[in-house]
């Protein structure tokens, strides 16, 4: 049913007068990933509703009342239903992700802070998650409606790799496990944390690719899209990469690694990071969104008492820090005597490889090779890694 009422806005208007109102999204193809089927004939609250949905990057379905299309109703990543709307939702599929959206009554409700039972009796008839009130409750429901937009589900598992000293390898490794990551096939994202290390695009050898680097994040506040912001990286070998341009811009403030990083994490699959051993506020952020951590810890005594000092500062913020120790050792010295020194349980031995300054000089990435002893170290802690995360 198209919406044949006066007076309604543009949103409202678009909606009506494209097919939406029979159910298709609202938009042009390819201007925003699947958004939330909308359920409703209130026009102020529909136009609040496709603003909402457009500040998510999401193009919603529209109805009056429940889709004569079951799967519309069934398999839409959210649903959200004007409280004009809710009579007519009765008896509707029970699932998960519905909300009861109303206008101008508070925020988030509950049962004991919404005066009017009347509405929380309407949501238990639908089903509903929760209900809404704007625009109170705006930012929380772009949040959710671009969570659902872009099937949030399980995050992505997220590595990061600190040198215990200068020169440690940890570029190199983080470079590598990002190569064996996308060779598993999983979605993979690289994030270059360290704006003194010179890019890793670099080391990969895509500093000619096209896409936005850091600097294009800097002012990023709030919510960055996961979606836009793979689609905006340069390729490079399978993955996308966040790296550094040639230019003069050395800081990320802490808001924009908190939003970059999240919005990287949100779809799933692996992302890793390579982070500086000074611990500023922006890699707090990012030690606080990573699932494990791996200091490299090349085997000599002064790299360990340094890689101390590191393990101390990211342990307060990191729950889960271990160590990746590098030969050749110095006498009397191996992995496990390292990794227990340090207090850390023990990753793995990365092993010594001749040839890797060969490998970098020729213009090759480290660990392309899967067959190399890079490549292997990387694909066995992959196997690993996923293997528990799975169980968990």
């Amino acid at each position: 049913m198209t919406f044949r009422t006066a007076g309604a806005s543009r949103a409202a208007r678009s909606a009506r007068s494209s097919p939406a109102g029979d159910g298709r999204a609202v938009g042009g193809a390819g201007r925003g990933t699947a958004g939330p089927l909308i359920v409703t004939e209130d026009l102020a609250l529909l136009d609040d509703l496709l603003r909402l949905c457009a500040a998510a990057g999401a193009e919603p379905e529209v109805h009056h009342t429940v889709p004569e299309h079951r799967a519309s109703w069934t398999e839409a990543p959210l649903v959200l239903v004007g409280d004009d709307a809710a009579a007519r939702c009765r008896g509707a599929t029970r699932r998960p992700g519905v909300i009861l959206v109303g206008r101008d009554r508070g925020g988030l409700a509950d049962p004991a802070a919404d005066g009017d039972p009347e509405v929380w009796r309407r949501a238990v008839e639908i089903g509903a998650d929760c209900v809404l009130r704007l625009p109170d409750a705006e930012s929380w429901l772009v949040d959710r409606i671009a969570d659902a937009a872009e099937g949030a589900g399980q995050q992505a598992l997220t590595v990061g790799v600190i040198g215990g000293r200068g020169g440690a390898g940890a570029s190199t490794l983080a470079c590598a496990l990002a190569l064996a990551g996308a060779r598993t096939g999983r979605r993979t994202l690289l994030v270059d944390g360290d704006p003194l290390g010179g890019g890793l695009d670099v080391l990969l050898g895509g500093e000619r690719a096209e896409g936005r680097r850091w600097p294009d994040f800097v002012a990023s506040k709030g919510r960055v899209g996961g979606g836009a912001l793979e689609e905006s990286l340069p390729s490079v070998r399978g993955l996308r990469v966040l790296s550094w341009d040639r230019g003069d811009s050395v800081l990320v403030p802490a808001d924009a690694m908190r939003a970059v990083l999240a919005a990287a994490r949100r779809r799933g699959g692996i992302v890793v990071v390579d982070l500086p051993r000074r611990i500023d506020a922006a890699v707090s952020e990012a030690l606080a969104q990573l699932d494990l951590g791996l200091l490299v810890v090349p085997g000599e005594l002064r790299a360990v008492a340094a890689a101390h000092r590191v393990a101390t500062h990211a342990g307060s913020v990191l729950r889960d820090l271990r160590a990746v120790v590098r030969g050749p050792y110095a006498s009397g010295l191996d992995d496990q005597w390292v990794a227990d020194t340090l207090g850390l349980p023990l990753a793995g031995e990365l092993p010594h490889d001749p040839d890797l300054l060969a490998v970098l000089d020729s213009g090759a990435p480290p660990g392309g090779e899967a067959n190399g002893p890079l490549g292997r170290f990387c694909a066995a802690f992959w196997e690993r890694a996923l293997a528990a995360e799975g169980s968990s």
